[in-house]
């Protein structure tokens, strides 16, 4: 337990500053040892809040630094991939904020790089770490579900049912001739994973999209944007197990953050993880049996939760304190790999595969087009 974990961050903004750093400032085994940011005042400002012993504003300086044994990616979407595989070049394990690429195929590539130089990666899909989450995936694997038959999943609020409230990811220059695919890509690869760790591979899928609000503010532009952006989608799911699958996204649907629920329905119980935070409380969980189907509560009990947590601790500093934790411990005591760059390549190859069937009206196999 003496042996600490030297970790360096690449993006001081708010989601590290919400998320990333705290979890690592409260890791008894974790030496912060580096903040970088292309903005020097920024990553002094983050290192001297959470106790970081250096500063960087060049990466790849940051990377090569030998006191850094893991890199934190928490950079805007189009760097995830070159800094990570400058990461994993060098060596270091690496934890990426999602996507790790909009294609299936480079993220592929970036998983078997990591695997090739001995490095552990791990993508940042929150939700795994929801305690929640984790009691039905230990009621799935141990029986206490039974035949799981159905899984439905939602990641919906209402971050974006105000027009004037400006959209952030939409790339300049992009073409807006057709629906441009953005729920189903934000909220949707989380949304993919949960429900693939919970139910097994997805075998086929087919879908359908739709731009709700057809003029809104686009961060970096001015005034109201003519823009068919692809604000609400849902997907049935056929599994390679025979379970059935319902997910939807939402930017426009009435309710607050994260949004998400999972209901899991097997033969002899169900369960239902609500990850919404709601009255000061982040998530509740409820259980019913199949000779007592009303859902009850179930209560979350300390040893779940990160330690100096509680419920009522802010969504993101819950669920990524937690996410550190197990990463970290992961490499520290050589434990199994879960939530990897593999996991998120085959999330992007689900929302690419959801996509086409969208467009082209159809049923489509997962990984065969």
């Amino acid at each position: 337990m003496t042996k600490k974990l030297g970790v360096g961050l690449i993006g001081a903004h708010t989601w590290a500053n919400k998320a990333h750093l705290p979890g690592y400032h409260a890791h008894e085994r974790v030496d912060l040892v580096a903040v970088c940011d292309v903005d020097p005042e920024r990553a002094k400002a983050m290192a001297e809040k959470f106790g970081a012993r250096k500063v960087y504003v060049d990466a790849n300086e940051m990377i090569a630094d030998p006191e850094v044994e893991m890199v934190d990616v928490c950079t805007p979407t189009h760097t995830h991939l070159p800094l990570s595989l400058a990461a994993i070049a060098a060596g270091k394990h690496v934890l990426s904020e999602k996507p790790l690429h909009t294609e299936a195929g480079p993220a592929f590539d970036a998983s078997a790089k990591a695997d090739a130089k001995g490095v552990r990666t791990k993508l940042g899909f929150t939700f795994r770490y929801s305690p929640a989450i984790r009691q039905i995936k230990t009621w799935i694997d141990d029986g206490t579900l039974g035949e799981i038959y159905h899984i439905h999943g939602f990641e919906q609020n209402s971050q974006w049912l105000d027009p004037n409230v400006p959209l952030r990811q939409i790339a300049p220059g992009m073409a807006r001739d057709k629906l441009i695919p953005s729920s189903i890509i934000g909220y949707g690869s989380h949304l993919i994973d949960l429900m693939r760790w919970l139910g097994g591979e997805f075998q086929s899928v087919t879908s359908t999209m739709k731009n709700f609000v057809p003029a809104r503010v686009v961060r970096g532009e001015e005034g109201i944007q003519k823009i068919p952006v692809e604000d609400g989608t849902v997907a049935l799911v056929e599994y390679a197990n025979g379970t059935q699958g319902l997910l939807q996204t939402s930017y426009i649907a009435v309710g607050n953050y994260p949004g998400v629920e999972l209901r899991v329905y097997g033969s002899k119980g169900a369960a239902v993880a609500r990850l919404i935070s709601e009255f000061g409380v982040a998530e509740t969980l409820k259980f019913a049996t199949a000779d007592s189907v009303e859902f009850k509560p179930v209560e979350i009990g300390q040893e779940a939760l990160p330690p100096g947590t509680s419920l009522n601790t802010p969504w993101p500093e819950l669920y990524y304190r937690n996410l550190v934790r197990f990463f970290v411990d992961e490499i520290l005591e050589d434990r199994p790999q879960e939530c990897t760059f593999f996991d998120g390549a085959k999330s992007q190859e689900i929302v690419d595969a959801i996509i086409k069937a969208h467009f082209e009206r159809r049923w489509v196999d997962v990984g065969q087009g």
